[in-house]
This record gives structure tokens, C-alpha cells and sequence, in this order.
């Protein structure tokens, strides 16, 4: 089992910039490909981005590409996203998650509970 702990989450005016952080427990980090998704309120759970065990790939979906960062630092087990040029519409529950196989959306094997970025305009 992999054990995911997301922070970072807040009230940011648009325009402004938010990292989010995920922090993994329970089995060795490197191993896993880690991706963020979010679930805006009435919309269904989006990909977002993904990274692989070795930062050597990344991938963005189109609305976010250029504003957006994801990376990773194995040594303490934590995936990032930053995220500048927010915008209102990027107001969501932002997921972590976890899986051996790099994908460019669903299905991850382990969530973590999500945090909740607001975007005010």
C-alpha cells in the first residue's frame, strides 16, 4: 500500500501562484509514477498532469500547460505541483496519486485524500 498526504491548498487571488505538495508513505517512492487530478465543483475528476519515477517524463493536459509545474523529489518522497497564473476556473479538490505505470490519465492505484485550492477573482 502507498499512503498519500496532500498540502498546499488555499484561498489565492487570480493571478497569483499556489505549490501543492504530496507527500508518500508505505513503499519506495522512486518506484512509482505520481500524477495530480482535480474535481472543480459539478465537474468530474480531471487529469491534470503526471511525472515519471525519474522525472525524465512529464505530461500536462492543454489547459494548464505553461502554467503549471510537476516534479518530484525522491529523497523525501514528495511530488509537487506549482501553480502560477491561477486562474478562477482552476478552482478544484486537487488529488495526488500513484501508479507503476506512467499514464496520461485514469486508472491510479492510490489517492490521497485531496486538498481544496480556491481561486477568487
Amino acid at each position: 500500500q502507498v499512503q498519500l498526504v496532500e498540502s498546499g491548498g488555499g484561498l489565492v487571488q487570480a493571478g497569483g501562484s499556489q505549490r501543492l505538495s504530496c507527500v508518500a508513505s508505505g513503499r519506495t517512492f522512486s518506484d512509482y509514477c505520481m500524477a495530480w487530478f482535480r474535481q472543480g465543483p459539478g465537474k468530474e475528476r480531471e487529469f491534470v498532469a503526471a511525472i515519471s519515477w525519474n522525472s525524465g517524463q512529464t505530461y500536462y493536459v492543454d489547459s494548464i500547460k505553461g502554467r503549471f509545474t510537476i516534479s518530484r523529489d525522491n529523497a523525501k518522497n514528495t511530488a509537487y505541483l506549482q501553480m502560477n497564473s491561477l486562474k478562477p476556473e482552476d478552482t478544484a479538490v486537487y488529488y495526488c496519486a500513484a501508479d507503476i505505470v506512467f499514464r496520461f490519465g485514469p486508472p491510479y492505484t492510490y489517492w490521497g485524500q485531496g486538498t481544496q485550492v480556491t481561486v477568487s477573482s
